[in-house]
C-alpha cells in the first residue's frame, strides 16, 4: 500500500486515541495543543514516508514521533511547563522525562475518559455530540454538518463553544463516576450511532459505505462493553445493531461501488459469525427493564438477516416499526415502515401512508414510491423514479435508481 492510501486510513484509526491520550495528560484547556502535536505528526509522516517508503510498523512509527514531539514540546515550551497539571508532573520515568503511555490500555481509558468529559451537561447535547465526532471519532466539520443536516458555520461555532464551555468550567479528564455515566451515557450512544451511520450510508462522500468509520464505531461501543460501568443494556443493543449491519457489508456492495439492493444481495457473503454475534448481544440487551430505540432498531436489523419473505418477518419489522415511531418519531424510520406495510397490507396501503409524509426534498421517498406504484401504475412509478434520480447527490444513489428504472421499463416490456 501506498503512503498516499494508508495515511487516511491511520488518520481515521489513530489520530484521536493519540489526541485523547495527551489531552488527558495535558488537560481540556490544552485541546489544541494536543491536537497541534498530532497533526503535526501525520504531516511528519506525509513527508517522511513519501521520501524514503513505509516503515515495517507505521502505526509504531506514529506513536513514537508523537511521544517525542511531546517531549520536545514540553521542554521547550516554559510557560506551558509553568501551567503543567498536577497529572503531568507526576506521570515521569526515573530520569525526570514526561512518560507518554500509549499503551493500549491508555489508549482505551483515555478514550472513555474523554467521551464522557466531551459529553457533559455544561455544554448543549447537540454541541456535546459535535465535539466528540470531531475529537474523538475524527469527523471533519463537513461530515458532522451531514450528520445533523445542519450548515458548516453552526457546526463549527457549537464545536468552538463547547471547547470554551469546558474550559471555563474547568473540567477534568478522569474516568467517570457511575452518576456521571448515568447522565450522560445516552449522548455517547447517540455519537457513536451517529458515527456507524455516516459509515454505513455516507452522505458526505461520494461513496455508499466506509468501512473504516463503521469499525472505529463499534470499537468505541466495545469500550463500553468492556468496562462494567457502561455495559448496560442499551450499550449491548447498539453493538447488536451494528453486527447485524455489519454482516452484510460484503454483499451490498458490488465491485463497481455501487449500492446493491437487499432483494439482489448474495446471501452467501453474509457473515454468519457477525451475525451470531449480534444474536448474543442482543440477547444480553434483553436484560432488565430497560427498552430502547436501539433495541428496536437491533430487531428490525436481526429480522433482515433472515433472507426468506414470509408474513412471520415482515409482520415483526411492522411492529417493531410501530414501536420504533411511538418511542422516537424520525420522517425516515416512518418512511422505511411503508416499506413492512406493503409486505404486510399491501402496497396501495402503503402508498396511502408514505404519501402523508410529502418528504418533497428526500429522494429515498421518491425511490419508495416508484418501488410501490410499480405494477399498479407503472407510469407514475417512472416519474417518481426519475424524481429521485434528480434529488440524489451521488453517484451510488443515482446508479441504484436507474437499475431500478431499467427494470420497471423491462417490467413494462413484457
Amino acid at each position: 500500500m501506498q503512503p498516499k492510501e494508508l495515511l487516511p486510513h491511520l488518520f481515521r484509526t489513530e489520530y484521536q486515541k493519540i489526541v485523547a491520550v495527551l489531552c488527558r495528560l495535558f488537560g481540556i484547556e490544552h485541546i489544541e495543543i494536543a491536537e497541534d502535536i498530532v497533526s503535526d505528526t501525520f504531516l511528519s509522516a506525509t513527508e517522511n514516508w513519501s521520501l524514503k517508503g513505509l516503515p515495517d510498523n507505521p502505526a509504531a512509527w506514529l506513536y513514537t514521533v508523537a511521544k517525542n514531539k511531546t517531549k520536545n514540546y514540553l521542554k521547550h515550551d516554559t510557560i506551558f511547563k509553568q501551567k503543567l497539571s498536577p497529572e503531568i508532573k507526576y506521570t515521569t520515568d526515573s530520569t525526570g522525562e514526561i512518560e507518554i503511555d500509549l499503551s493500549t490500555k491508555n489508549i482505551a481509558d483515555s478514550q472513555l475518559a474523554m467521551i464522557f468529559t466531551v459529553c457533559n451537561p455544561v455544554i448543549p447535547a447537540e454541541s456535546q455530540v459535535a465535539l466528540a465526532l470531531n475529537l474523538l471519532c475524527g469527523f471533519g466539520i463537513q461530515e458532522i454538518t451531514d450528520a445533523f443536516l445542519a450548515n458548516k458555520e453552526i457546526i463549527y461555532k457549537r464545536i468552538s463553544r463547547a471547547k470554551e464551555k469546558l474550559k471555563e468550567a474547568g473540567i477534568q479528564i478522569k474516568q467517570p463516576t457511575l452518576n456521571e455515566i448515568n447522565n450522560r451515557l445516552e449522548n455517547v450512544l447517540t455519537t457513536v450511532y451517529l458515527l456507524f451511520s455516516e459509515g454505513y450510508y455516507s452522505t458526505s462522500q461520494n461513496i455508499t459505505l466506509r468501512h473504516d468509520l463503521c469499525a472505529e464505531a463499534m470499537r468505541l461501543n466495545f469500550l463500553l462493553i468492556e468496562n462494567p460501568a457502561t455495559n448496560t443494556p442499551a450499550v449491548n443493543a447498539l453493538f447488536a445493531l451494528m453486527c447485524f449491519h455489519a454482516s452484510r457489508f460484503e454483499a451490498r456492495t458490488n465491485d463497481d461501488g455501487a449500492m446493491v439492493l437487499y432483494e439482489d444481495q448474495d446471501e452467501s457473503l453474509w457473515d454468519k459469525d457477525l451475525i451470531n454475534q449480534g444474536i448474543y448481544y442482543l440477547n444480553q440487551a434483553s436484560t432488565g427493564t430497560t427498552l430502547t430505540k436501539y433495541h428496536l432498531e437491533a430487531g428490525i436489523a436481526y429480522w433482515h438477516t433472515i433472507k426468506e419473505d414470509t408474513a412471520e418477518k415482515w409482520e415483526n419489522i411492522l411492529q417493531l416499526y410501530n414501536n420504533l415511531l411511538i418511542m422516537e418519531y424520525s420522517p425516515i424510520a416512518a418512511l422505511n415502515r411503508t416499506f413492512a406495510l406493503a409486505k404486510t397490507n399491501g402496497k396501495q396501503a402503503a402508498i396511502a401512508e408514505a404519501e402523508k409524509l410529502n418528504l418533497s426534498n428526500n429522494h429515498f421517498y421518491y425511490s419508495l414510491l416508484g418501488n410501490l406504484y410499480t405494477g399498479i401504475d407503472n407510469p407514475k412509478a417512472l416519474q417518481h423514479y426519475e424524481t429521485a434520480v434528480k434529488l440524489a447527490t451521488s453517484a451510488s444513489d443515482k446508479a441504484t435508481i436507474a437499475i431500478n428504472i431499467n427494470r420497471l421499463k423491462q417490467y413494462q416490456n413484457q
